[in-house]
């Protein structure tokens, strides 16, 4: 490869990993398929969370009963940022 065309592929990989950096705003909330054909939910923390879909469907499922279950324990259950 020659160089100019080494530094344009630069100048292009830096312009979409800028592009990319935009495109997910801080506290925002993404999703991709995984390499496993796993749904990958990124910005809840520091890693992804990956299920797989009947996982998430299960676990959809259970949204009533985990907000009961957040509310009932809500003196017990910390919030992020928060030290005890």
């Amino acid at each position: 490869m020659a160089d100019d065309d080494i530094q344009a592929e630069l100048a292009r990989l830096r312009a979409e990993n800028e592009q990319l950096k935009q495109k997910r705003a801080p506290g925002s909330v993404s999703m991709k398929v995984s390499e496993k054909g796993a749904v990958s939910v990124y910005g809840l923390g520091r890693f992804p969370v990956t299920l797989y879909q009947e996982q998430w469907m299960k676990l959809l499922d259970l949204s009533d009963q985990i907000r009961e279950f957040i509310e009932e324990n809500k003196s017990r259950l910390k919030v992020k940022g928060e030290q005890g």
